[in-house]
């Protein structure tokens, strides 16, 4: 496979990925605001999703419909939902002799969906969960129809590499976003509502409920986060999938690059899967989570430099 047509996967993939759970923390701190309008701040999700500096908030007034004008439909943000499904609009376009029918026409109407004046008036005017369900359903339809109709060949383990890679680094920017605002205000700790949000925002409340019987506890979701493989957005069940689909790359023209990232990959996957919450305690919280995203990285960047042709 061309270097051009394996980095288009990866980076539609993982557009497709970052664009999902942005409008997904989106919704659940929309709801939030509304409970908790004098504690409440939109400063974690612009700097995790947005990449801003802390008063971005502040520029934004903390005003919870210009936070969403902004992240789902502004133009002049980079990394807004509008920007980045145009950007993995432009990858599929690149690849379109690779991918279905069904699948250019399912992210065509997801583009579309979002870049309709409609959708940005809707946004200030109606309800704006009912709005981001729309888009989340989009991004929900766009994951089925690669699964049902997608060839399952080196293309399909791109785009996997490249959703999990996203999966994974997004689980771990909320993890150190959240648990690092229980040092500036302890009383989280204890606030139910808090972690409830940060398990409705990754997708993983209705586990928790059915896994843990004693309430909601930090140590709890930090095990479910990070070293639960059942859980489809904890980091050990991203990093799982990562191994597994690069394993499938092997052919005799890359055995080095191979094995190196392997290699990778695999210290990874030991580091995180035989860790445990006393050990990731005793190390510290915030310095596990920054290696962690730090080896993420680094297989990013191993990806680009060996397969993408530094694209």
């Amino acid at each position: 496979m061309l270097s051009r047509v394996a980095a288009s996967f990866y980076w539609l993939s993982r557009y497709i990925e970052r664009s999902d759970g942005m409008l997904r923390m989106l919704k659940i701190n929309y709801a939030s605001s509304q409970d908790t309008v004098q504690e409440f701040t939109w400063e974690p999700v612009i700097r995790i999703f947005a990449g801003l500096e802390d008063d971005a908030s502040t520029r934004l007034d903390n005003d919870s419909r210009a936070v969403l004008k902004y992240m789902v439909t502004g133009k002049t943000n980079s990394n807004s939902v509008l920007n980045i499904i145009t950007l993995a609009r432009e990858n599929a376009r690149g690849v379109q002799e690779h991918i279905t029918k069904d699948l250019w026409q399912c992210l065509n109407e997801y583009y579309h969906t979002v870049k309709d004046p409609r959708l940005e008036k809707a946004l200030q005017r109606e309800d704006p969960i009912g709005i981001l369900d729309i888009l989340i359903k989009q991004a929900m339809l766009y994951y089925g129809t690669v699964e049902i109709t997608m060839e399952r060949g080196e293309g399909r383990s791109f785009m996997n590499i490249g959703k999990y890679l996203e999966r994974a680094i997004q689980s771990v920017d909320i993890l150190d976003t959240k648990f690092g605002s229980i040092d500036d205000n302890p009383d989280l700790l204890t606030d139910t509502t808090y972690w409830k949000h940060l398990l409705l925002s990754l997708g993983g409340y209705e586990l928790y409920l059915k896994t843990y019987r004693e309430g909601f506890e930090a140590e709890n979701i930090l095990e479910q986060v990070v070293l639960n493989n059942d859980f489809p957005r904890s980091v050990i069940y991203s990093v799982n999938n990562i191994h597994r689909y690069f394993e499938r790359l092997k052919n005799d023209s890359n055995v080095d690059d191979f094995r190196e990232m392997s290699f990778q990959i695999g210290r990874l996957q030991s580091r995180i899967k035989y860790s445990s919450v006393k050990s990731i305690r005793e190390e510290g919280l915030h310095t596990f989570l920054t290696q962690i995203r730090s080896e993420l990285y680094g297989i990013a960047n191993k990806l680009n430099e060996y397969y993408f042709a530094h694209s």
